[in-house]
This record gives C-alpha cells, sequence and structure tokens, in this order.
C-alpha cells in the first residue's frame, strides 16, 4: 500500500500553535476585564472603557498595525480570533478592533507612505481610534450614489456633506471618509481622504439610539468646508470606491468572527443553564428537543467559525476574487448568530427574556451582524454576482 510522504495534510485544518495560544491570553483577559462590565456598559449605554483599557495594555485593539509603525503586524485570522474573544462576552467592546481595522484597512492597502506615518503609530500605541465613513442617508446599500462632495483647493481637499451610521462617530481620533470628486464619472470619480478629528469644518452628531451594541456609539458626522492637507487622500482620485470594496473583502470577515462569538457566548450560557435547570423531576438537558436545539447550534457555529477563518486566510493570502467567500462567510455567520441567540433566549424561556441573563443581549447584539457592512441581502447580490459573471 502507498503511503503519503511529507507533512500531513491535516495540518490544513489546525491552527497554528501562536494562534492557539493567542485564543487562551485572550479568553483568560475578556473574562476577567470585560466581561464583568458586559451588563452595565448595555445597560447605561456607556463606552467599555475597561474593554479599552484592557485591549490597548495588551495590544489587542489594533493588532493588524504593521510593525514598523509601532504595531504587531498580525494576521486576518488572528484579528478574527481576537475579535470572535472579545464579542464572546460583550458584543460592544469588540467593535474596538473592528472599527480600528475598518478604518483603516484602506490605508494598508492603498495608503502612501506619509498617512500610514500620521496615523499608524497613534493607533498602535492606543493614542487614537479609527472610524469608516462609507454610507449616507439617501446611500446605503447604494454606496455609490453618495452626496458627499470634495473639490480641490490649492495644495489642500475641501469636504462638504455628511455621513451616517458611523461606528466610533465621536470617540474616533482618524476617519477613513468617501467623498465625490468627479460627479460625471459614478463610481470612478470617488475618492478616499483621511480626516483628523480637530479637522476645521468637521464635527460629529448626536449618537444614535439602537436597538443593540449600546457600548457602541455610532453617530452623523458633518463637512462643512472641511479643510484637509492633500497628502491626505488615499491612493488616487477616482479609485476610493474601489478601495472601499476592497476594504470591505478584508473586513466582512471581521463582522462573521463577530457574530460567531456572540453566537458562542450564547451557546455557552445556555449550555450551563439547562443542565441547570430541572422541571419534571430532570435537568431540561435531558430532553431531547433540547438535546437537538444544543446540537444544531453547537454544529452550525463550528460551520460558521471554518468559513470565517478560510475567509480571513485567504484574504491574507492575497489572494483575488475575494467577494464571494468574504459575503458568504459575513452572511452565514450572522444568520447563524441571529438563529443562536434567538434559540438561547428560547431555552432560557421566560427568564431569557429578562435582563437578568445575558442572551437577550446577545440576541439584540446579533441583530446589526445582519445589516452592518452590506445586509445580508446584498451579501447574496455579490455572491450571485460572483457566480454568474
Amino acid at each position: 500500500m502507498a503511503h503519503w510522504q511529507g507533512n500531513s495534510s491535516f495540518d490544513v485544518f489546525a491552527l497554528p500553535d501562536e494562534h492557539t495560544e493567542l485564543r487562551a491570553v485572550l479568553r483568560d483577559l475578556c473574562e476577567k476585564q470585560i466581561a464583568p462590565y458586559a451588563a452595565e456598559v448595555d445597560e447605561d449605554s456607556r463606552y467599555p472603557d475597561e474593554a479599552l483599557t484592557a485591549l490597548n495594555a495588551a495590544g489587542f485593539s489594533a493588532m493588524h498595525i504593521p510593525d514598523e509603525y509601532g504595531g504587531q503586524g498580525a494576521d486576518a485570522v488572528a484579528a478574527c480570533i481576537v475579535i470572535e474573544e472579545v464579542a464572546r462576552v460583550c458584543a460592544s467592546s469588540s467593535m474596538i478592533p473592528i472599527a480600528n481595522k475598518l478604518g483603516t484597512q484602506g490605508i494598508v492597502l492603498r495608503g502612501s507612505d506619509e498617512i500610514k506615518q500620521q496615523v499608524f503609530p497613534s493607533l498602535a500605541s492606543g493614542e487614537a481610534m479609527a472610524a469608516y465613513a462609507l454610507s449616507e442617508r439617501e446611500a446605503g446599500s447604494d454606496a455609490a450614489a453618495m452626496r458627499t462632495r470634495a473639490r480641490a483647493d490649492g495644495d489642500a481637499w475641501v469636504l462638504d456633506g455628511s455621513k451616517c451610521w458611523i461606528t466610533n462617530g465621536g470617540r474616533a481620533t482618524w476617519y477613513t471618509v468617501m467623498a465625490v470628486t468627479d460627479p460625471d464619472k459614478g463610481a470612478n470619480g470617488i475618492s478616499s481622504f483621511v480626516v483628523h478629528k480637530d479637522d476645521e469644518g468637521f464635527t460629529v452628531g448626536p449618537t444614535e439610539r439602537k436597538m443593540g451594541l449600546h457600548g457602541s456609539p455610532t453617530a452623523e458626522l458633518y463637512f462643512e468646508k472641511c479643510r484637509i492637507p492633500g497628502d491626505r487622500i488615499i491612493g488616487e482620485p477616482g479609485t476610493g470606491f474601489k478601495t472601499a470594496l476592497t476594504t470591505l473583502d478584508h473586513t466582512r470577515p471581521t463582522i462573521g468572527a463577530q457574530a460567531v462569538g456572540i453566537a458562542q457566548g450564547a451557546l455557552d450560557h445556555t449550555i450551563a443553564y439547562v443542565k441547570d435547570r430541572k422541571q419534571f423531576g430532570k435537568t431540561i438537558s435531558q430532553f431531547q428537543g433540547v438535546e437537538f436545539m444544543i446540537a444544531d447550534m453547537a454544529m452550525k457555529i463550528e460551520a460558521a467559525r471554518l468559513m470565517v477563518y478560510s475567509a480571513a486566510a485567504r484574504a491574507e493570502r492575497g489572494e483575488e476574487k475575494l467577494g464571494f467567500i468574504a459575503s458568504a462567510s459575513k452572511c452565514f455567520a450572522s444568520d447563524v448568530a441571529m438563529e443562536v441567540t434567538t434559540n438561547a433566549v428560547q431555552l432560557f424561556g421566560g427568564a431569557g427574556y429578562t435582563r437578568d441573563f445575558p442572551v437577550e443581549r446577545m440576541m439584540r447584539d446579533a441583530k446589526i451582524t445582519q445589516i452592518y457592512e452590506g445586509t445580508n441581502q446584498i451579501q447574496r447580490v455579490v455572491m450571485s454576482r460572483a457566480l454568474l459573471r
């Protein structure tokens, strides 16, 4: 009988030791320094400052920043593990690494050395945070219909318009902003810029009152003759929309990771509850109906996790045509998160509908993962076009 030689192909499906060790460190940090404040953060709709302090101290708030700028240069799978583990105990807190990656991924991909030097060291040190400004009130799924304008004025750019649904709005120092520089060219007339919170003409509106993610501020941004230096454009004029789409190919798996984390947290709490809760003289975990629900929840989480890691690994390798797998990982994982958290509330019964237990918060937090960074309906459009064109 022939035998395979060399390294086992099964190694492909095993995380490297450093990723396994990263998860262990994060699990301990999250349980001790983030989880105890999660309910309070949600109840009081306040920023998770304890999580920010803990993540900054451990270097986990912006792990993707290259090491030449003071960061760790962590790969995309490691970034997903960080987000997943934080989301497992507090989805609001997981928005810290998510927003930092989303707000700077375009700079990583297309930014000049000058912009990287301005932005990255402050994120790596934890001194600053980032945000991403693409959506507008009338340009959500149809992002190319945006109305925010940018015009060259001497050696500067001047922005006018507004953005909405901006995560980290009011907390971020640096904002990646998409604006139209040539209205006659449609999507090819959109450019990408970096705005600093102190730039003249830039203001932040009131925060939204949301169903979930109460600890992560979401705000509108206003640009009124907002003047920024000419070197704060990302790439060439007219390449901004392409950069935005490429950015989403790299960041949609992070939303998938957040969804997996939320679902895993809900499952963990549910398993503990059904093994303790007694009805009809035995724990409800001994009823086959409950057993089947738990099995399905765990099975779907595992499938979602593998898809997310696969998408992140393929992005890290620089593969082309990431659109399908990036959208599939985000779409599948977020649908799983919504199903798992809904079932978690069901298995907790009346207790699950109260704020005394975390699963109702997790259910509310899970919902947004089906909406932001492209609704799951838009994800299906992206996937089908990748397959049919």
